[in-house]
């Protein structure tokens, strides 16, 4: 039902892109949800699990997805919400259907492996974080006393890198960044799998949000002393020459991280580096 000017509709159509298991065909399911005020996605995935029937009247199981913290800061349930990668629990019904009154659209994130309906593997944005060195090594824990002290400007540009939640939205909308999705051998061990998987992993774009938190640790006085490491990870493979400029990632940010400034800091730096390392031989 379609919502008049001064009015709300009584309920609403989600469709939902569902699949049971890794590697299975996926289908569209469609679900009629009563209307209430104030509603976001999350409560609408509750709403059509309680229901446990399509619009048709069909049994169903309920719809899996990833949630945690339910305020925009775990970033386990980015989706697609009417073909817009964003976080499911800071999407609004009311504003979706001021947007599109036909309805609501819910899919997976396209460029991570389907666990299941709207539940993706992130695994391989935690493995990029693994390629850059995005951590400050602790070779002890002993009192070594106050750090170096820090300028305004140093923590004013650090702390927007800070707030990156791995949610997956830039890569999600980033041209550059493509579906990387094995199947397992019937002869290959779950570890031999998860080996392949990683290099794999390691040959693609590693994505706007690990060159940002590359940026995060190379600007920080204790994680500078460690910078060559992460910016050898990115001249490698997958590495920051891949990045085409889209500004897509910028544009699609839930915590609006300057992602494309750090990106042009860390081109900035692997030149200055690769002159280094050139002339240090």
């Amino acid at each position: 039902m379609i919502a008049q000017a001064n009015s709300q509709p009584s309920s609403f159509e989600v469709r939902v892109l569902r699949q049971e298991a890794p590697g299975e065909p996926s289908r569209w399911e469609r679900h009629q949800v009563t209307y209430e005020p104030n509603l976001n996605v999350i409560s609408v995935l509750q709403k059509i699990a309680t229901q446990a029937t399509t619009s048709a009247g069909k049994s169903t199981s309920p719809v899996a997805w990833d949630c945690n913290c339910l305020e925009e800061v775990c970033g386990a349930c980015t989706m697609l919400v009417n073909g817009q990668t964003r976080q499911a629990c800071s999407a609004l019904v009311d504003k979706l259907l001021a947007e599109t009154p036909d309805g609501i659209e819910l899919r997976p994130m396209s460029k991570f492996p389907v666990v299941r309906d709207l539940v993706v593997d992130r695994g391989r944005m935690f493995r990029a974080l693994e390629r850059v060195h995005a951590w400050i090594p602790v070779d002890g824990y002993g009192d070594r006393g106050p750090g170096p002290r820090e300028s305004q400007a140093g923590q004013e540009f650090r702390y927007p890198l800070s707030e990156c939640m791995t949610c997956g939205c830039c890569v999600e909308a980033c041209p550059q960044f493509s579906k990387v999705e094995l199947t397992q051998h019937l002869d290959e061990t779950d570890e031999q799998f998860e080996q392949r998987q990683a290099q794999a992993y390691d040959q693609s774009f590693v994505g706007a949000a690990a060159i940002s938190q590359t940026m995060l640790f190379n600007e920080h006085p204790t994680g500078h002393m460690n910078a060559g490491e992460r910016l050898e990870a990115l001249m490698g493979p997958g590495g920051l020459q891949i990045c085409g400029n889209a500004q897509n990632c910028v544009a699609v940010c839930p915590k609006e991280i300057p992602l494309t400034t750090s990106i042009a800091k860390a081109g900035r730096q692997t030149t200055g580096y690769a002159f280094k390392r050139l002339f240090d031989r």
